[in-house]
């Protein structure tokens, strides 16, 4: 089974050839892969790497957790799944145990006449009040 290792603390534009040589000096079979900024297409400052012997792994760890790279300390810690992605676009199971709503069901405005209104936001609530005094000003002065 694959390891997976966060490897963090990265300089924003880093030479992949560089990493990958001091990922190689530690050992064999550690592949990496940067996450990258969407707009930018450059690197967020973070990557993963997949591991297949523990004992590479731990190694990994010791050998460059803090070490200096591009002018930034790494690092370098076992990778920990989230219980609760919201990111994920797959449609998993959250900790309900029920399939989570595509992000495209989920943001349907939905329209009812029903005669309960929930409470306004409270982040506007004092807006709210304000045009209410305005209007039934309004309304007594005509």
């Amino acid at each position: 089974m694959s390891i997976r290792l966060y490897i963090g603390n990265l300089p924003q534009s880093f030479d992949d050839q560089e990493l990958d040589a001091l990922l190689k000096s530690v050992g064999e079979g550690i592949r990496f892969k940067p996450v990258l900024d969407r707009e930018t297409g450059s690197c967020r400052g973070f990557g993963f790497a997949n591991v297949d012997d523990p004992k590479l792994a731990d190694a990994l760890i010791e050998q460059l957790n803090g070490k200096e790279f591009g002018g930034n300390s790494l690092r370098v810690e076992r990778s920990e799944r989230r219980e609760n992605n919201s990111g994920n676009r797959r449609g998993g199971a959250g900790n309900s145990g029920q399939p989570q709503a595509s992000r495209r069901a989920a943001n349907k405005v939905v329209h009812s006449d029903a005669p309960e209104e929930p409470a306004p936001d409270p982040r506007w609530a004092g807006e709210l009040s304000k045009l209410k005094d305005l209007l039934s000003n309004q309304k007594t002065a005509v």
